[in-house]
């Protein structure tokens, strides 16, 4: 089945784990996407026992909103959390706080907690604004975002995305990657035609841009442009015949339009350049249908 391909192979590359299909109709976008990373309140030191098995502070969540809920957190690094939370909390110094929230940021990314890596990053950027510190946080956000699994969380973290992807290109507004990854964000929202709009700026400024283009052909599939999707992946390919992705979207997108044996190449380049077995199944998978 189609749904069962992209599911295993959904994640391998750049776009979010669960992609946002537009929607018709008005949506009420969350204005206070900053609560999810806020549930530390501004800091506020936990104690040790009252942090979560996530390394969240206890009961921060209504029910299981984790990025990551298999991700468990050890005992040492949940303690190492909670000292620095605390030490963020009662450094009075601005250059030591942020040193502190750099920790922090790498601490909950090293276990995929990305929203709260997000809300220490950005803290950093408000003292330090500018193109660079404002990305890093925006790209925690994202990456939290790419894992939503909720429309809630979808929305939630996608406004926190675009209101600091919008910051970024305030300061430099040729930065297709922040304008790409915004794009992706406001599919999520009450405009994804916006998100339409900018992914293919992108493209005007950067024709061979493979997020870009590699986006643009999974938004095709999700909305059946079988046609449109072949022709977004086949721009792609040209640009990276490499890009397994590509070739094996290719290949989903060929198969819909009826193209079988341009489908079958496709499948098989996908398979030949991938030592994922999920991958491998999927094309297998694929093929026999194809016969």
């Amino acid at each position: 089945m189609l749904a069962l391909a992209l599911a295993l192979v959904a994640g391998l590359f750049l776009l979010p784990k669960v992609i946002v299909k537009p929607k018709e109709g008005k949506g009420t976008l969350a204005q206070d996407a900053a609560r999810t990373a806020n549930r530390d309140q501004g800091a506020a030191a936990p104690n040790v026992g009252e942090l979560d098995e996530h390394g969240h502070a206890a009961g921060s969540h209504e029910g299981p909103t984790a990025e990551q809920p298999h991700m468990t957190m050890p005992p040492a690094q949940r303690r190492e959390i909670s000292v620095l939370v605390a030490k963020y909390a009662a450094e009075p110094e601005m250059g030591a706080k942020l040193s502190i929230a750099r920790q922090l940021a790498e601490k909950y990314k090293a276990v995929e907690r990305f929203d709260s890596a997000g809300y220490y990053l950005e803290q950093i950027a408000q003292v330090r604004p500018g193109e660079q510190t404002w990305k890093r946080a925006a790209d925690e956000y994202y990456e939290a975002f790419s894992f939503a699994t909720t429309e809630e969380r979808q929305k939630l973290l996608g406004g926190k995305s675009q209101e600091l992807y919008e910051k970024v290109l305030k300061n430099n507004p040729d930065n297709l990657d922040a304008k790409t990854n915004l794009g992706m964000a406001y599919m999520a929202s009450t405009n994804p035609v916006q998100g339409i709009t900018l992914l293919r700026e992108v493209l005007v400024a950067d024709p061979r841009n493979e997020k870009a283009l590699y986006n643009l052909g999974l938004l095709a599939i999700q909305s059946n442009q079988y046609d449109k999707a072949a022709e977004r992946f086949r721009e792609l390919t040209q640009v990276n015949a490499e890009n397994v992705n590509a070739q094996f979207y290719l290949g989903v997108s060929l198969a819909q339009t009826g193209a079988k044996q341009e489908a079958r190449k496709a499948f098989l380049k996908a398979k030949s350049i991938s030592s994922d077995p999920a991958l491998a199944a999927s094309v297998d998978e694929e093929l026999k249908k194809l016969q």
